[in-house]
């Protein structure tokens, strides 16, 4: 069964339960300004650091180029700006597209999100796969990135891949939510019999540890639960995916993916969560 189906503008993957999951894949113009963000608080931490470096060391007094490191600064701080501004320069995006769940600033105020080619959210490795090639990417720039070998690669991949993107197996994607219901939608109170325990799918089980997951989010889980079949089968299967991912990406569970569901996860989830929150009690 092929898992993947592409268009020109989408990337249509088929769930375990044979209905396609359509994401709308980023374009080249929101990308750019995303990345200029991302590039623009990136300049001014580095900026901010070497500032702050200078005035510590007791230098900065005289007037010196761009990128010109002034001759009286002591060692251990030539060596703790190069520390710092490498973290700054080459950290960031791997940083926050890991605690993030595959968002940077830029990506989160333009919409965008990574996430891997085959829908699941992107791991440690998966973000400093894609940023390990950033720098061959931003070819020629490097001061300033230019971005000329990700632009070609952009336009030559189906799925609008950069470099790194390949590498990595990770698309970038735009969270359309005008396609599916808000949470305040999906979640408005009301009232109706609660199915929240009902289980639709076989058991799942996962190994994870469930004691890193707050109570706010396990509410939102079995608000989902409850209303899930107020909603159609395209929107129930969305919103299944916007509720699983942050809590897939925050527990890392271990499961089998031949019989993988969002759905059934979040079933499993919220039926051990609940059986764990009356022993504790």
């Amino acid at each position: 069964m092929s898992h993947l189906i592409e268009t020109e503008e989408s990337l249509i993957i088929e769930t375990p339960e044979r209905v396609p999951l359509s994401f709308a894949l980023a374009s080249i113009g929101n990308r750019f300004l995303a990345v200029t963000i991302d590039h623009t608080i990136q300049f001014f931490a580095i900026f901010t650091i070497g500032y702050a470096i200078y005035a510590l060391t007791g230098v900065g007094r005289a007037v010196y180029t761009i990128g010109e490191v002034p001759s009286d600064v002591p060692k251990w701080g030539v060596a703790i700006l190069v520390i710092l501004l490498s973290l700054v320069f080459s950290g960031y995006f791997i940083f926050f597209e890991w605690f993030w769940s595959g968002q940077t600033p830029g990506k989160r105020l333009m919409k965008l999100r990574v996430i891997r080619d085959d829908g699941r959210p992107i791991t440690l490795w998966e973000s400093f796969a894609r940023n390990l090639l950033r720098v061959f990417d931003a070819i020629p720039g490097f001061v300033i990135p230019i971005y000329s070998v990700g632009l070609i690669a952009v336009f030559v991949s189906r799925r609008d891949q950069r470099v790194g993107d390949l590498f990595a197996g990770t698309v970038v994607i735009r969270e359309r939510s005008d396609e599916a219901p808000t949470f305040e939608e999906t979640f408005s109170s009301g009232r109706m019999a609660d199915p929240a325990f009902k289980r639709v799918f076989e058991p799942r089980p996962f190994e994870a540890d469930l004691s890193v997951i707050e109570a706010s989010q396990m509410e939102v889980v079995e608000m989902f639960l409850r209303r899930r079949f107020d909603l159609s089968e395209r929107q129930r299967l969305w919103m299944a995916w916007r509720v699983a991912l942050p809590i897939m990406f925050k527990i890392r569970p271990r499961y089998q993916k031949d019989n993988f569901s969002y759905e059934a996860f979040l079933e499993e989830l919220f039926h051990r969560w609940s059986a764990r929150s009356r022993f504790l009690d």
